[in-house]
Formats: C-alpha cells, sequence, structure tokens
C-alpha cells in the first residue's frame, strides 16, 4: 500500500521562506512523477511544481518560478518499490501563496516520451495526501 508523507509549512511573514518534503514508500514505480499542487480558500487545484524523479527534469508554474524549488533527496536509478523523498524550498513567499498544499505521486507509462505526462498540471491526477497549510501574512 501506497504511503505519502509530508511534513513542513506552517506561518511566515512575507519574504521568508519554507520548505515542504514528501517522502512515498510502497508500491511505487520506475518512472515516477511528484511535486505539489495547491488550493486556497475557494480558489480551484494549482499544480505548483514537479520533478520527473528518473530524469531530475523540474517544472514550475509561472506564478512560483524563480522563488520555489523542487528537488529529490536520494538520487539513483529507482526500481519498482524504492522510497522516494522530494523537497520544495519556497523563498520569498508572498501572501497569495496562502494555500493548502499537496504532496502527489503520479506513477508514469514504464517507457516512451515523457511529453507532458510530468508537469505540475498533472500532478492532482495521481495520489496525493492530506495536504499541509501555508500561511504568509503580510
Amino acid at each position: 500500500q501506497r504511503q505519502l508523507l509530508q511534513s513542513g509549512g506552517g506561518s511566515v511573514q512575507a519574504g521568508e521562506s519554507l520548505t515542504l518534503s514528501c517522502t512515498v514508500s510502497g508500491n511505487t514505480y520506475k518512472r515516477t512523477c511528484m511535486g505539489w499542487f495547491r488550493q486556497a480558500p475557494g480558489k480551484g487545484r494549482e499544480g505548483v511544481a514537479s520533478i520527473y524523479v528518473n530524469g531530475g527534469v523540474t517544472d514550475y508554474a509561472d506564478s512560483v518560478k524563480g522563488r520555489f524549488a523542487i528537488s529529490q533527496d536520494n538520487t539513483g536509478n529507482f526500481q519498482s518499490n524504492s522510497k522516494i523523498t522530494v523537497s520544495l524550498q519556497m523563498n520569498s513567499l508572498k501572501p497569495e501563496d496562502t494555500a493548502m498544499y499537496y504532496c502527489a505521486f503520479k506513477p508514469l507509462p514504464a517507457d516512451g516520451p515523457l511529453g507532458n505526462l510530468c508537469v505540475p498540471g498533472q500532478l492532482e491526477f495521481g495520489d496525493w495526501n492530506q495536504g499541509t497549510q501555508v500561511t504568509v501574512s503580510s
């Protein structure tokens, strides 16, 4: 059974930083996309950042480019059922970044081109956890 355990989040002032981490274990795949999407009260879901775990390819929403950085904490040739940890470093936070942040895991086809399969907007269609609140005060 797959588990997504997320840590981090909290309340900060504008301009400060936070780090989110997420570890997935159990029933993982050799080709995997992970990342975060967020949802603010009264708004729809917004993909924030994604990473193709086996290749390190990253993508970001325009609203966070240059401020957020996603990375994987363990590198290597992932096999099925490997434990995977990714982190999201959020710098220069703004009040508009206030939202519930959800870590997401999306298995990818075993082969073929990556294309747009691992982009922030696709993350909500995978598995995701209960989320963590990020609040930024002005």
